[in-house]
């Protein structure tokens, strides 16, 4: 038999063991929902809702790696950044931070109060009417079934080997209009070009009359405006270049183009997918067991064509490049008033150069005076000494003005032979 201490001391286990045990599972759903965050959707139809999701559930969602959507991370410093994914678009540009796929825009940080018109502005653009063409025409795709007849399955097969027609039927409807990723993009683009213009236009109207009133006037207080002026122009022009050059290099890679066409890539996708349906249909209908392999290595084949069709993406460029514009004319703004600040810095140094040399001037003519009257001075102190001459023992003091006069005319004399010396050698103005 155990022993009474024994039979305490696991109880007292269990009990520390029972009350561990809540702890524990509280701390574990406090692990779980670390991560979650409240994210604003906005879908294709213009309606947008809050929804807090976990990183996870935005990976498995949209298909991005976790390093894409650190880029998001509030808490982090990425500079401006767009990336284009298999089933998604990462955006990170000034405030705008979105995840686009062919569907909906997530937004993580709407809280902001400069998200707000963003948000207005993407509900504007992708609830209008004439936005339902991409949505039919998708439709229409999904619209072929597995319900087609063995009499219909060469023309259903036909369509969808041609990757072009089910794009031109997904092109050339009755309106044309963007894709939904592209009207989300292009949303982003012009609410990030519209601020970095709103802060140039700001900086501007600051710091063209502070540099004027500098030229005008050299004190400490306009001296400290311009120097957060210039601070600021440098911060701005930094932000503006990290945009033109993410531009600028999208418009000089095809395939990072190419990755953004999600709704085309989507409708190839459920096109493929129904070609293999109809594909495995007929092989049912009209082949054997026999020949069950060549039937797999068609559909394969068939699939290999669309995944390697070749997107047009002048539509694409042709977007990307009125926003490059828009950004780089705010970058000639922005060097303008770098040019406007140097110019103004150069002709500040060269009224200095010349205060500097006038004091220079003024420290040359009272160093020559202080040496004429030293001359003087030393005279006088000849006169000064206890000795004994004749000019002392004279009964008139006249003797005594005279050679006052003639000590000091004779200082004057020499400062102002000391001064032609000077200008005559180039030394004084």
């Amino acid at each position: 038999m155990r022993s009474s201490k024994a039979v305490a001391a696991e109880e007292d286990a269990l009990n520390r063991a029972a009350v561990a045990a809540p702890n524990q599972q509280a701390t574990g759903r406090r692990k779980a929902t670390g991560n979650i965050r409240a994210w604003l959707v906005v879908s294709d139809s213009g309606r947008s809702y809050l929804e807090e999701v976990g990183k996870h559930s935005i990976m498995k969602r949209t298909g991005l790696p976790a390093r894409d959507l650190r880029v998001l991370d509030p808490q982090l410093s990425y500079p401006s950044t767009i990336l284009g994914r298999e089933r998604a678009i990462v955006i990170n540009l000034e405030h705008i931070k979105a995840v686009i796929t062919a569907t909906e825009v997530l937004v993580p940080n709407s809280r902001d109060p400069l998200v707000a018109p963003f948000v207005q502005d993407l509900q504007a653009r992708v609830s209008s009417s004439s936005y339902g063409a991409p949505q039919r025409a998708v439709a229409e795709f999904d619209g072929v079934d597995t319900d087609v007849t063995a009499k219909d399955v060469s023309t259903s097969k036909t369509q969808l080997d041609s990757p072009r027609l089910a794009l031109d039927a997904y092109d050339n409807g009755t309106t044309k209009v963007l894709p939904f990723e592209f009207r989300a993009l292009e949303a982003c683009l012009e609410s990030a070009c519209r601020l970095l213009e709103s802060e140039t236009l700001t900086l501007e109207q600051e710091a063209y009359p502070a540099l004027d009133e500098l030229t005008s006037k050299i004190s400490t207080l306009n001296l400290e405006r311009v120097r957060q002026i210039k601070s600021r122009l440098v911060a701005i022009s930094g932000r503006v270049q990290k945009v033109r050059d993410e531009l600028e290099h999208l418009l000089d890679d095809d395939m990072d183009m190419a990755e953004m066409y999600l709704s085309e890539k989507l409708a190839l996708q459920r096109v493929g997918e129904t070609s293999l349906r109809v594909d495995i249909g007929n092989v049912e209908l009209e082949m054997d067991d026999d020949r069950d392999e060549d039937a797999k290595s068609e559909t394969e084949s068939n699939t290999g064509g669309l995944g390697g069709f070749k997107l047009n993406i002048e539509e694409l460029e042709m977007l990307l490049e009125a926003y490059f514009v828009q950004i780089d004319g705010t970058l000639n703004k922005l060097s303008t008033l770098r040019e406007y600040v140097d110019d103004t810095e150069d002709y500040i140094n060269i009224m200095l150069d010349e205060k500097q040399n006038q004091l220079l001037q003024m420290g040359v003519m009272l160093s020559t005076a202080t040496l004429v009257v030293t001359a003087g001075v030393v005279v006088v102190g000849i006169f000064g000494m206890n000795i004994t001459i004749d000019l002392f023992n004279m009964p008139t003091y006249h003797q005594f003005w005279e050679t006052t006069g003639g000590t000091v005319g004779g200082c004057i004399i020499l400062y102002i032979l000391a001064i032609c010396w000077g200008k005559k050698s180039g030394l004084l103005q």
